[in-house]
């Protein structure tokens, strides 16, 4: 005789009902289905903006929800004694849920399902965060792919999961456990008066995200390739928001690439690329975790890197004299995203020009960005720094004003965020003065600083270190 027990269907970086394997096996068992959220101890341990921006999102999918007829369980505490109180309550005979693949997930998923298997409970995990699992894409000699091209070749041609419709239907429980009242958690507290002013570049929900990429997939996938890195132009998909909290899934994005693709657009192999980039973060993040917190590469802790400073604290607040670099920092603060090609230049700016930390950098953008991703974000920095999975991170110091020249010609971008570079400022560059600290004293009629350090002699400062490095 089948289980008619209830089924708790544990979300997290799942925020959607359309290729969710996990509620779609709890759809089609006809059992009843308890989703639940839990502000867990990794939760409460992100940054102002993730956490913000998470937030939303739980707000949205809980009324996506409620269409099915489903109630979002809400609770805050430790997972596990959260979870257990939860199946103690409502009698669940199973805990469902979509996998995740960093360090701090995996070592609390397997204390829960250790604890509520030795119970009796049920606990099971479902694929779905990637397209490919990590343990199924290995080389000719059964390792991981440590480059990203050959991994690239590896998965390019490979059949992916087929995707998942949202259910029309889900059996409720006869009575609901009591939920915590999601303002009450007051996820925003840490964004202060920036909350307002990033709100309206956001779009949030799984709704949202559809259309995003119906949008992109329409009018800019064809000149994605020519066309991703021009910071004055709005030619990216912008889904790295959505992607984070699993308001669609990696197979969307890989679908309408591949129908992009048939089509003939143009742009659509180096949009699929981007999407296998994001795999290949996570499998090296599973394949090797301490990339989260240590230097990849072995031999890299020694390297001379800075610490935290005033000249840090400049760079943090977009001034560093270097226009290009200072107009992606403000990017951030006012939007909680910035441009691709910028990360890349405000990285290799802060690591090698300013030969700061890559952590620095790290914990910054943890702090500051609503699209923060565990993965993207750990492997970003490392490659830009030189210390992580670059062919060449010798000589890949990037010229932020040559590369302003290139992918800012008309000086759009720059003027877009930085109030000081005009005499009539647009909206977005007064903007960054209404979101950041008071604390910090700006005003946007100060005159525009000089250069924190001079790109030359930061290059060749920057050349010798690592040469020092090579040598020894």
């Amino acid at each position: 005789m089948s289980d008619t027990r209830p089924i708790l269907l544990w979300f997290r970086r799942d925020l959607r009902l359309s290729d969710h394997p996990a509620l779609s096996a709890a759809a089609h068992s006809g059992r009843a289905v308890i989703p639940v959220f839990v502000h867990d101890e990794i939760t409460q341990r992100l940054g102002a903006a993730p956490k913000w921006r998470l937030g939303l999102g739980v707000e949205a999918f809980a009324e996506s929800l409620g269409e099915l007829g489903l109630k979002l369980i809400l609770r805050k505490g430790d997972a596990l004694e959260e979870i257990s109180r939860l199946v103690d309550e409502t009698g669940a005979a199973s805990v469902w849920w979509m996998r995740q693949y960093d360090p701090e997930q995996i070592k609390r998923d397997t204390k829960v399902k250790s604890a509520l298997q030795g119970d009796g409970v049920e606990a099971k995990s479902f694929p779905g965060h990637l397209m490919f699992e990590p343990w199924d894409v290995q080389t000719g000699q059964g390792k991981f792919y440590q480059v990203y091209t050959p991994f690239w070749r590896a998965v390019r041609a490979r059949d992916v999961p087929d995707r998942l419709s949202a259910p029309n239907k889900v059996k409720a429980p006869e009575q609901w456990p009591d939920s915590d009242d999601l303002d009450d958690w007051r996820m925003g507290d840490a964004m202060n008066r920036g909350a307002e002013v990033v709100r309206p570049y956001l779009h949030v929900g799984e709704a949202a995200a559809r259309q995003r990429l119906a949008i992109f997939a329409r009018d800019r996938i064809d000149s994605y390739h020519t066309d991703r890195d021009r910071m004055d132009s709005d030619a990216t998909s912008g889904l790295s928001e959505n992607l984070t909290y699993g308001e669609i899934s990696p197979l969307a994005l890989w679908d309408a690439g591949q129908r992009a693709l048939a089509d003939g657009k143009a742009g659509a192999e180096t949009f699929l690329k981007e999407v296998v980039w994001r795999e290949f973060a996570y499998h090296l993040v599973y394949h090797t975790p301490h990339i989260t917190n240590e230097s990849w590469r072995a031999g890299w802790e020694s390297f001379p890197w800075r610490a935290e400073s005033e000249e840090t604290m400049r760079w943090k607040q977009g001034r560093t004299g270097i226009q290009i670099v200072d107009a992606a920092m403000r990017e951030l603060y006012v939007t909680g995203r910035m441009h691709n090609r910028a990360r890349m230049l405000v990285g290799s700016y802060l690591t090698k020009h300013m030969m700061t930390h890559w952590r620095v950098g790290q914990d910054w953008f943890a702090e500051c960005l609503v699209d923060w991703d565990p993965a993207a974000n750990a492997m970003g920095w490392q490659w830009v720094a030189g210390s992580g999975p670059d062919a060449s991170p010798y000589f890949r110091i990037f010229n932020p004003d040559t590369q302003a020249e290139k992918f800012d010609p008309k000086r759009a971008y720059r003027t877009r965020w930085v109030a000081e570079l005009s005499q009539s400022p647009p909206e977005t560059a007064m903007a960054f003065f209404d979101a950041c600290p008071r604390s910090w004293n700006l005003r946007p009629d100060a005159r525009y600083p000089e250069p924190v350090v001079d790109l030359t002699a930061g290059r060749n400062r920057a050349l010798s270190a690592y040469e020092q490095r090579k040598t020894a």
